[in-house]
């Protein structure tokens, strides 16, 4: 009870208001679930965001197009920034001394990151092969340019100080190789370098060396 003066001055006693009851609002279990659903959501959100900062990093790319058994030079590679590239294992951009030189084990496409299995120290002779090199004027070459892993076939010709039949006789021999690489003097001519049997290099190399040899390619890289 309060007591409140009246108009008259005497004292008289008032009812007390009850006091206000504050009602505790209820949480949802399905809201409270929602809400940690988006707390965890934001956090691994963070965390991918700053991985993939951290992950950020420089490696070499292939700039232009590099055949089977080609070395790789300074101009076939190109520096990127690839965020999340490391999965993929790439060579880093601060390691290109260590793979000039290298032979393309497999056809390197631009654009393509470079990693260390497209790559090899190893000659492309086979087991129970050797290596020559065949020179060969412009009309000689089968095609307008040979590449590493070109399928080629060696063909002997007749021996034109021969006469009659001794003739036909020399020539039709077959030899199948495979090219390992090609360079062109000064001179224009093409030397190709070719992964023959090992039975078969005396002979390729006496018919090449009387010139009685023609080069046929079979199958491309």
């Amino acid at each position: 009870m309060s007591v409140v003066a009246s108009r008259n001055g005497t004292p008289v006693e008032a009812p007390v208001a009850p006091p206000k009851v504050v009602r505790q609002r209820r949480i949802r279990p399905g809201l409270l679930g929602l809400a940690i659903l988006l707390i965890a959501v934001g956090g691994l959100g963070a965390a991918f965001a700053v991985t993939s900062v951290r992950s950020t990093g420089s490696y070499l790319a292939v700039a232009r197009p590099v055949e089977v058994g080609q070395q790789v030079t300074a101009d076939d590679l190109v520096p990127v920034r690839v965020s999340g590239g490391r999965e993929l294992r790439p060579v880093p951009a601060d390691r290109v001394k260590d793979v000039l030189g290298l032979r393309a084990a497999v056809r390197l496409t631009p654009g393509t990151l470079l990693t260390p299995a497209q790559l090899t120290d190893a000659p492309l002779l086979g087991p129970g092969q050797q290596q020559i090199a065949l020179g060969l004027e412009p009309d000689q070459v089968p095609a307008r340019k040979l590449h590493p892993g070109d399928k080629v076939l060696l063909v002997s010709t007749p021996d034109s100080s021969a006469n009659g039949s001794t003739a036909a006789r020399g020539g039709g021999t077959r030899f199948e190789g495979t090219v390992i690489d090609t360079a062109t003097p000064q001179n224009d001519d093409t030397v190709v370098y070719l992964a023959l049997a090992v039975r078969d290099v005396p002979a390729v190399v006496a018919l090449a060396a009387d010139d009685r040899i023609a080069l046929v390619l079979t199958e491309a890289a």
